[in-house]
């Protein structure tokens, strides 16, 4: 075979082919250089600031600040309402791998309950997981430190020290100031669609009921802020700046924690209530409901045991009696009336009738009896209220109608709400034809009028409606809200007083016939017919008030009210409504105390415990001019 030739190789072009290969690569590598370098621009320079605070975000954090709640005093600076230190058990469940495994550790070294277990299992369910949630709050002082022993075992565990509400006079207070609990799902949706969201952003507890709910506001304060640096385990290192939160405004009330106290005293084992007004003001001095029960309870959360006992109790003890509970006035209302009959000219000062102690309208079977079976014989709108005559008022009603009736009486705040401070309150009831219509479809009938003339029938009233009318009467028709509220307090101690808040006015035609009412309250407990007098002998003050007897179920025509024989829940409410001293009224009570009988000898004498308790811590008349009093009032 011939010999292949050999290519004789040509090496300037592959030197060239070299050169062109690695220009290719080095522009390659140049792009890519200049690629890094313009990231690195962008990255550096241009979105240098982005990146930085991206950076901080994860070493620096900013961490709500809940604000001090305001504190709540009594009208002579006793603290009702404080904030103490307490410790709880927090979990942060974004931090925690495996959360049931982390709470049965902690079972078994901190003893939680299984209440304790479903109620944090329940909170956590309306809370974000970045926010911490308490499984054991009020912690001792062993259980912190037990804790502290073994937290490195337990990441995103910690205790926490904050600021609770505690209630120093506990149940005497409850129905007034209310308490505060922690926020719940409903508490949460109000609060955003308030916009108020970022303002409870570190805040666990809201007021629930009474002056807490009412002034939740001013007494919550502004949320602060601190920038804290963190490590790469979440904690905090240091603190780079702080805006320290707004403290809720401490606020006074015109409450008198003593004669709330008295109040409290008087109605021990009673059912019923006590209020207790300036009638110049407006202002509440005294308001409490028994039974009562501890606020306390709520304010780290209630367990359903005590709850249900609370919730199931025949007594009611949730029920703010003064404000929410609904009583026949009975004969609380007759100087109502009176004044009403005196301005329609319906009757005047000489008016009488011969009480025989029964009445009954032309044509008609039906008997209204006065609670004095033999009668009063003759009496004029004076002796009517002196001695609490029924008779005297079935006729009065029957003459003035309902229609008359529930117009005037509504001018009084009877069916209406009073305006007090305090969310939980009704508005009771003062019957009309419309509202009989509405409420059972049935027209009125002149029989369904006879028994409103001694506030029975379907007319119900709050105490402190009760209490509120009074203070008309004595003012004259000028009428006032009731208030709790007495103004906000100072740091250097000085207290701006809240304004006072008035109603439009009762006009009558002829200020005589206010007189002529209130001088016959005054017989009631000062004349020798008096149904009060018996309670209030021998008083060192004067005061008016009227009793009143309020009857809980009919009784048969032919049959006789015997207390004994009726179930101890349907017997009589005793009440009672007065004021004091009669010149210059500084002091109106009104009370029911439930199921108690009378209210000549079960209300009255409590009506003066507290007019006693009252006037031994205030200044009053001297004894001349009580005397000087006592013989104008009886002439």
């Amino acid at each position: 075979m011939p010999r292949k030739r050999q290519t004789i190789r040509d090496h300037t072009a592959e030197a060239n082919l070299f050169a062109r290969r690695a220009m290719i690569a080095m522009l390659i590598v140049l792009l890519l250089i200049s690629i890094v370098i313009s990231n690195l621009y962008v990255l550096q320079i241009r979105q240098h600031e982005d990146y930085q605070t991206r950076s901080n975000g994860n070493r620096i954090k900013v961490l709500p600040i809940a604000p001090n709640r305001g504190l709540i005093y009594d009208r002579n600076g006793v603290l009702l309402a404080e904030n103490r230190p307490v410790f709880s058990l927090e979990l942060i469940p974004e931090q925690i791998d495996d959360l049931e495994g982390t709470i049965t550790q902690l079972t078994e070294l901190m003893g939680i309950t299984e209440e304790e277990k479903e109620n944090f299992f329940s909170n956590l369910r309306g809370q974000r997981r970045f926010k911490p949630v308490a499984l054991r709050t009020q912690l001792t002082e062993l259980e912190v430190a037990r804790f502290s022993a073994h937290q490195h075992q337990f990441p995103g565990v910690g205790i926490e020290a904050r600021l609770s509400r505690f209630y120093p006079y506990g149940d005497a207070l409850t129905h007034v100031l209310g308490y505060v609990a922690k926020i719940n799902k409903k508490d949460l949706q109000k609060i955003v669609e308030a916009g108020q969201e970022a303002n409870y952003a570190a805040t666990y507890d809201i007021g629930k009921l009474g002056i807490e709910k009412f002034h939740e506001e001013v007494l919550h304060g502004t949320v602060g802020y601190q920038q804290v640096e963190v490590n790469n385990q979440g904690r905090i290192i240091r603190t780079l700046n702080v805006d320290p939160p707004v403290p809720g405004r401490d606020i006074v009330l015109n409450i008198d924690i003593e004669l709330q106290l008295a109040a409290q005293q008087a109605l021990e084992g009673k059912r019923g209530t006590i209020v207790v007004t300036s009638p110049k003001t407006g202002g509440v001095l005294a308001m409490y409901s028994s039974p009562s029960y501890d606020p306390n309870l709520f304010v780290h959360g209630i367990s359903r045991t005590n709850y249900s006992a609370l919730l199931n109790s025949p007594d009611r003890p949730l029920i703010n009696r003064a404000t929410q509970g609904q009583y026949p006035p009975a004969s609380t209302i007759k100087p109502h009336l009176a004044v009403l009959g005196l301005e329609q000219k319906v009757i005047d000062a000489k008016t009488t009738i011969n009480d025989r102690g029964r009445y009954q309208l032309p044509n008609v079977d039906h008997v209204w009896r006065d609670w004095k079976k033999w009668g009063h014989g003759k009496v004029d709108v004076t002796k009517a209220i002196e001695v609490s005559c029924d008779t005297f008022y079935y006729d009065l009603a029957y003459q003035l109608g309902i229609d008359r009736i529930s117009e005037a009486m509504s001018e009084f705040g009877f069916g209406d709400y009073t305006g007090i401070d305090l969310y939980e309150e009704s508005d009771a009831n003062m019957p009309s034809r419309g509202w009989k219509r509405a409420r059972f479809n049935q027209p009125w009938y002149i029989g369904d009028t006879i028994p409103v003339g001694i506030g029975q029938s379907y007319w119900t009233a709050t105490p402190i409606q009760l209490n509120q009318s009074i203070n008309a009467l004595i003012n004259h028709g000028e009428r006032f809200v009731p208030q709790i509220l007495r103004g906000f307090m100072h740091d250097n101690g000085e207290i701006s007083l809240e304004p006072l808040k008035t109603l439009r006015p009762i006009m009558v035609s002829e200020h005589k016939n206010w007189d002529l009412v209130l001088k016959a309250m005054y017989e009631v407990v000062n004349g020798k017919d008096g149904t009060a007098r018996h309670a209030f002998s021998d008083t060192p003050y004067i005061s008016a008030g009227k009793t009143g007897t309020a009857q809980l179920f009919t009784v048969g025509q032919d049959e006789e009210y015997e207390a004994e024989d009726v179930s101890e829940r349907l017997r009589d409410n005793a009440m009672y409504v007065g004021f004091a001293p009669y010149s210059d009224p500084q002091v109106t009570v009104s009370l029911v105390v439930e199921n108690a009988g009378g209210g000549s000898s079960n209300a009255a004498p409590i009506a003066r415990e507290i007019m006693d308790f009252y006037f031994r811590h205030h200044e009053f008349p001297n004894r001349q001019a009580i005397s000087a009093t006592r013989s104008e009032g009886a002439e």
